[in-house]
């Protein structure tokens, strides 16, 4: 079999050309995850769970015309997607109070928030991903406003999306994040939802959970990639273990 040739590998992912131009493979691993500052350790099964989540949600993304670069799923762990030129940002929307929002602003932990907020952080590991505004966006070329009113319509229909499947199944969506990435057709260009939609990506709670404490944040999922894939009916029976996520700053 012909050696495949790499074109990036993450913490959580390995990118490999795909087999026709415009393509690629995305191989999901065990290692790591895709929150920052997080050091890669092996969790057994979670780039499978991973793979068939992504699946699913892209999929039903495509499924009501949210564009992304899904085109399908080739095995365990691999799928073929379009090739994107990634806007270096991470888009982060959040339906509650927790983790980086509730320290810089004191708002207490599960807190509805008045309405969705989308917030960005700027991809770069070393630096911790920092939270930046849309002028730093703009100033420093990384996208043009007409981009970010784009990414904002494209992320509150992934929300609107995201929330109904979970809540759906039992599970409150918290906060998540996407990235989103340029493709040409001709002359035109769109914005697409590209890398992943998975537990390493969102803040999940469990509804069933919430009367049983007195705190407002419901319980976090226990071993939260099988449960979510359980939930959903997409568990491949050969998977089982357990690990949790390290979720959104």
């Amino acid at each position: 079999m012909a050696r495949r040739k790499k074109v990036y590998e993450g913490k959580a992912k390995i990118l490999y050309e795909g087999p026709e131009p415009g393509t690629l493979i995305q191989y999901f691993k065990d290692d790591g995850n895709a929150g920052s500052n997080t050091a890669s350790t092996g969790l057994e099964g979670k780039g499978v769970l991973n793979n068939r989540l992504s699946e699913f949600f892209m999929s039903g993304l495509n499924g009501i015309g949210v564009p992304t670069h899904f085109i399908r799923r080739i095995n365990m762990r691999e799928q073929l997607v379009r090739m994107a030129e990634i806007i270096p940002l991470e888009v982060v929307v959040r339906n509650f109070a927790a983790g980086g929002i509730s320290k810089r602003l004191g708002i207490p932990e599960g807190t509805p928030l008045p309405r969705p907020i989308v917030e960005y952080y700027f991809k770069d590991d070393k630096l911790g991903c920092p939270l930046v505004s849309e002028e730093h966006i703009i100033a420093f070329g990384w996208a043009s406003q007409q981009d970010l009113d784009d990414v904002v319509a494209l992320a509150l229909r992934v929300n609107d999306f995201l929330s109904g499947v979970m809540m759906g199944v039992g599970i409150r969506l918290a906060d998540f994040r996407i990235e989103v990435g340029r493709i040409w057709e001709g002359d035109y260009m769109r914005l697409i939802v590209a890398d992943e939609i998975s537990p390493d990506s969102c803040r999940l709670w469990d509804v069933r959970s919430e009367g049983e404490s007195p705190a407002r944040e419901p319980g976090p999922l226990q071993d939260v990639y099988t449960e979510l894939a359980r939930r959903l009916g997409v568990l491949p029976s050969n998977v089982t273990h357990t690990t949790k996520p390290t979720l959104i700053n």
